[in-house]
């Protein structure tokens, strides 16, 4: 009953909220939806995922020169240099 409880709550949430989203004959929140706005927010996701993507990779390269530098003291201070 456990495992059934929330899958019952999302069924009746979305049971719920499925007529609000249909009551303007399908038209979106920024209007009727033409080519120009899909191909925005198709260009505008790839943008993102590239943005982030790249910050993300700065990030990695960041604390891989700080865990080498942590090793490297660590190894300088076994070895005696």
């Amino acid at each position: 009953m456990r495992r059934l409880a929330p899958l019952l709550v999302l069924a009746t949430w979305l049971l719920m909220a499925a007529p609000a989203f249909a009551g303007d004959n399908g038209e979106g929140i920024v209007g009727e939806t033409d080519d120009r706005i899909i191909t925005f927010f198709c260009l505008g996701l790839v943008l993102a995922f590239v943005v982030l993507v790249t910050l993300l990779s700065a990030l990695q390269g960041a604390l891989e020169r700080r865990k080498d530098a942590r090793k490297a003291t660590e190894l300088r201070k076994r070895v005696g240099w």
